[in-house]
């Protein structure tokens, strides 16, 4: 039976997303849920960085545009907020050019703009 990558981790980041859901609801914007997430990660000792940029290798140069992931968490799991009504092919490509930048392999995109809170896991 093949094993989840980092399954343990990911269920700790879903249950503070489920925590921060549970009482900010839906709502409000994209900072608001990534300052409560910060407090989260920092009072349950879960590593993390906020607003990781990374940049674009481009045959022989580094581009001028960056990225900046919304959090890297156990330093290897790229994390994308959205408050957005539905999550989109777009948001599932901007999480996976974020990876291919950071050279990680988990990705996971979690949207607090729906009623329920709505996640997923992207492996590149």
């Amino acid at each position: 039976m093949n094993e989840i990558y980092l399954k343990e981790e990911v269920f700790k980041i879903v249950g503070l997303c489920m925590e921060v859901h549970k009482i900010l609801g839906k709502g409000h914007s994209e900072v608001v849920y990534k300052d409560a997430l910060e407090y989260e990660f920092r009072i349950n000792n879960i590593p993390f960085e906020r607003e990781k940029e990374y940049k674009i290798h481009y045959k022989d140069i580094i581009l001028p545009r960056k990225y900046n992931a919304d959090f890297v968490v156990y330093e290897e799991i790229i994390f994308e907020v959205k408050a957005i009504s539905n999550l989109t092919i777009s948001d599932t490509k901007q999480t996976l050019n974020y990876l291919a930048s950071s050279k990680n392999k988990l990705g996971f995109l979690v949207n607090f703009g729906e009623d329920s809170l709505k996640y997923k896991r992207i492996i590149l």
